[in-house]
């Protein structure tokens, strides 16, 4: 009867280790290669390097600077946000002239874009409301759409 019972359960064990070998090699590259890596990472760099982040409205003080990338889409985000005392006509006008002198093309009145480490990135400013605002860059490797 031990015989019959160590024989059960050493063919549940072995059908066990097959199953996950069989189940768990497909799954593997998923596994290891899902999320953001060393592309995106270079990419975050390239993004929160440009200078259009730190050509803030005059009175404006910068908030806070964040760079991230979401690990199931792989976009790259880089920005600031500001505090402003000014109004959004003013802030709007700074930034596409600003935008202009740093090579971004106009796309809308709060969008720009432009090639950045190989990839077409968007700049969005959102507000100005409420004396904040955002300035960011998106972008997702290799990317040949804009998000604006």
């Amino acid at each position: 009867m031990r015989m019959l019972m160590w024989v059960g359960i050493s063919a549940v064990g072995v059908m066990a280790a097959v199953g996950g070998l069989v189940v768990g090699v497909p799954a593997a590259p998923f596994v290891m290669e899902y999320g953001c890596g060393p592309t995106e990472e270079r990419l975050g760099e390239a993004l929160a390097g440009d200078p259009v982040l730190d050509a803030g409205v005059e009175e404006a003080r910068a908030e806070e600077s964040y760079q991230e990338c979401d690990d199931d889409d792989l976009n790259v985000v880089a920005g600031k946000a500001y505090r402003y005392g000014g109004d959004r006509e003013s802030v709007l006008v700074h930034y596409r002239d600003a935008a202009r002198a740093h090579g971004w093309r106009y796309r809308t009145s709060a969008c720009f874009t432009k090639s950045i480490d190989g990839s077409v990135a968007s700049l969005i400013l959102e507000g100005p409301a409420d004396g904040s605002l955002q300035v960011e860059i998106i972008a997702a490797d290799g990317a040949t759409e804009h998000w604006c």
